[in-house]
């Protein structure tokens, strides 16, 4: 899926990216978290801090983004998406830009430290962020414990606050830290009526 586009931007999602006009408009960086203390410091860096803008053509990046039906996802009421994409071999940053229809929604950004090969994109769903750790309290401690050591290291890149999207195209990039996955969070836990329509596209720069 991922195919070469001009000015060295890689496409991720079927979409490749495009360009944006001066009336962009720059957040504050959120800060960013360093390598987890118990992680291995030699192998893990600090994590660079992430950029983030909006751009006001709403109406113009959700009628791109409908032309590829895998770019448009539906987040229940209640539920959490997550968009897992794993660095590719060939690029050096990940950049996301996302919108919705009529209402906000949650987002954060997360890093997963993992050398799986997996190239693929893939789209979870969960009830909330929270299923895995109920299901947890159930689990013995001997069992918990070593489930928890096979779990791959996990960094905050973007904390999850919830984004006026449906008033502007939100926007961001991120250096890569090294091998892994990005997980990009789609929260509408906190909507107990309504359904969201999310446009996405994610793609990777050299």
């Amino acid at each position: 899926m991922n195919a070469a586009v001009p000015s060295d931007m890689m496409s991720v999602n079927g979409q490749a990216k495009t360009h944006t006009d001066n009336s962009e408009k720059e957040l504050e960086p959120e800060a960013a978290e360093e390598a987890l203390e118990n992680g291995p410091k030699d192998s893990l860096p600090v994590i660079a801090a992430p950029s983030m803008w909006t751009r006001p053509q709403i109406k113009d990046f959700k009628e791109k983004i409908r032309q590829d039906a895998d770019s448009v996802i539906t987040v229940g009421r209640g539920e959490v998406v997550t968009v897992r994409v794993p660095t590719h071999e060939e690029g050096s940053y990940l950049f996301w830009e996302f919108a919705t229809d009529s209402y906000d929604i949650g987002f954060g950004v997360y890093f997963e430290w993992t050398d799986s090969p997996n190239t693929t994109v893939s789209v979870h769903v969960s009830e909330s962020s929270d299923d895995e750790e109920e299901e947890e309290e159930n689990i013995p401690s001997e069992e918990k414990a070593k489930k928890n050591a096979n779990k791959p290291l996990l960094d905050e890149i973007v904390p999850v606050y919830r984004r006026d999207c449906h008033e502007e195209v939100y926007a961001g990039s991120h250096q890569y830290p090294g091998r892994g996955v990005y997980l990009l969070k789609f929260d509408n836990s906190y909507s107990l009526w309504r359904s969201k329509s999310v446009y996405y596209r994610v793609y990777y720069t050299r």
